[in-house]
């Protein structure tokens, strides 16, 4: 028993010092030194305090803002614990229902607009939490946000166009808007009443 015992504890505790000491600490150096931003989560600060991470969604809804992308990640979505899509499919009353609310939430922001809702502007994705709006959900919403803010629709309109990200290395994705820049950066236009917060 013995002889079999030892080599089962000395595996163990080998083991467990590589692969829960050794790997993690070398794992975290290398990318603190190579990645720090992102390894601590991609953070935005703004006057030292830290307003969001460009990788995660949250909600706006005053028309004064870009509203972001609906979120099915808990119960008042955004909550990244409960990352997650709604899981339903096309069919679902429940989801339809869900999109017909959400236009007619845009249509009331700005009635004047007849133009067709973008997609993303009334469904979330899979994991609720992204934080990009395609560059036609983000024009969508140019004129409710230049009336709110009493803005020019051409500064506004060349505001958005200086946060359009094109595909990721060139070949992958489409091009879209991180959400949360551009509010800090229509609140740094410094017309806004209240920062994004």
């Amino acid at each position: 028993m013995k002889a079999q015992l030892r080599p089962a504890l000395t595996t163990f505790i080998l083991l467990t010092v590589v692969t829960g000491v050794a790997y993690p600490l070398i794992v975290s150096a290398i990318a603190q030194t190579l990645f720090a931003d992102r390894a601590n989560g991609s953070l935005i600060v703004r006057d030292g305090v830290v307003v969001g991470s460009e990788f995660v969604g949250q909600p706006f809804d005053d028309p004064r803002y870009f509203w972001s992308r609906p979120s099915a990640a808990g119960p008042n979505g955004y909550d990244g614990v409960a990352s997650s899509g709604s899981n339903l499919g096309p069919t679902n009353p429940a989801l339809a229902e869900a999109v017909s609310q959400r236009i007619a939430t845009l249509r009331k922001s700005d009635p004047e607009s007849k133009r067709p809702v973008p997609i993303d502007l009334v469904t979330a994705s899979a994991s609720g939490l992204d934080p990009d709006l395609s560059p036609a959900a983000v024009e969508f919403q140019v004129e409710r946000v230049a009336r709110e803010r009493n803005l020019p629709v051409e500064q506004v309109r060349g505001l958005v166009a200086q946060h359009v990200l094109g595909r990721s290395s060139g070949l992958m994705g489409e091009a879209r808007v991180n959400v949360l820049k551009l509010n800090l950066a229509l609140d740094g236009l410094g017309r806004g009443s209240d920062p994004v917060r």
